[in-house]
């Protein structure tokens, strides 16, 4: 496994993760979400993501539960979970917020179900309008201090949102964000590869991003429509299925699917190689709903070192797209 610093910290987090988004709760059952979780262990990864929202928070007692099973010291791993959405239901100031009553106190339920004293990170999980940005800074700042978590970052906001969080800190020397988790993967560049570019040399900000086979879509298995027993073909995924089942950008997989045969690689395997090459990765979050999928997934890093600039040519050519920089 090979460790990348974080942004500007000293914290050293593995180039593949595992995170629990659609999965834990959901998909997988405990038993094989502890497995999971100590697979991924055990070949090197030490960064596991997670999520108030997911399943309603019982993705963090899923994964909480299962690492006191495994008995992980808590030096050995990094372990995030992010904040917005809320869990409960329509209850005012506790849903779609950044505002410090939510924040304060939903660190608390986070960390009850996670059954730790502290998360490693801690993000904002989108960006809040209505509540002003100095009180999210001071309230991230605040449970930085108090020892809840040990960084703080952001998900999904764009750059103009972030450099005025680092500003407010700077300007107040608080704690300042130094990680964004955002979507990236081959359909999805634009916030990594160009908005992005001032803040890694201005403030040094880190990425730890999501879905790299973006939902499934670039593991090939909807080239020729949705398999039964699929996440697409599930009821509870409706939310994604349109997009596993877009002819165009299967089409566009469809091209890749020879760049991957003449690698000896999967179509995953190959996605998620492609996501570890942009310097500004720290880590690229996977998933897996079993445990052939998330050896596989793991064995990415192999196929990093295949992607010469020639093979990126051809994956560029492949889906049809000029390459921003950045991987490519």
């Amino acid at each position: 496994m090979e460790y990348r610093r974080l942004g500007p910290t000293g914290l050293k987090v593995s180039a593949l993760s595992f995170g629990s988004w659609v999965t834990f709760g959901n998909q997988v059952d405990d038993g094989l979400a502890r497995d999971c979780l100590a697979a991924a262990y055990d070949a090197g990864v030490n960064f596991f993501d997670n999520a108030e929202v997911y399943a309603d928070g019982a993705s963090e007692r899923v994964m909480g539960d299962a690492i006191a099973e495994l008995g992980w010291p808590r030096w050995s791993y990094v372990i995030s979970t992010k904040l917005f959405w809320g869990i409960h239901g329509e209850a005012v100031n506790m849903q779609n917020t950044l505002n410090r009553k939510y924040l304060m106190q939903a660190i608390d339920g986070s960390l009850e179900r996670l059954g730790l004293d502290f998360v490693d990170l801690l993000y904002c999980h989108r960006p809040d309008p209505d509540t002003p940005l100095a009180e999210t800074v001071w309230a991230m700042h605040d449970i930085v201090s108090s020892g809840k978590a040990l960084y703080w970052g952001t998900s999904e906001w764009s750059a103009a949102e972030i450099r005025g969080a680092w500003d407010i800190a700077d300007r107040h020397h608080l704690h300042k964000p130094v990680v964004e988790q955002p979507e990236y993967h081959l359909f999805n560049r634009r916030l990594v590869e160009q908005e992005y570019g001032r803040l890694y040399d201005d403030i040094g900000l880190g990425l730890t991003t999501w879905s790299p086979l973006a939902s499934g879509l670039l593991t090939g298995k909807y080239v020729d429509g949705v398999p039964d027993g699929s996440r697409g073909s599930l009821d509870t995924y409706d939310w994604v299925r349109d997009s596993l089942r877009d002819k165009a950008n299967n089409e566009r997989v469809r091209k890749l699917l020879p760049v991957a045969q003449s690698l000896g690689c999967t179509m995953a395997q190959l996605a998620i190689a492609w996501c570890t090459l942009d310097p500004h990765v720290s880590t690229v979050i996977t998933g897996a709903s079993s445990l052939k999928q998330l050896e596989e997934n793991l064995l990415a890093l192999d196929v990093a070192a295949l992607l010469t600039g020639d093979v990126l040519a051809e994956i560029d050519a492949a889906i049809g797209v000029a390459p921003l920089g950045g991987a490519a």
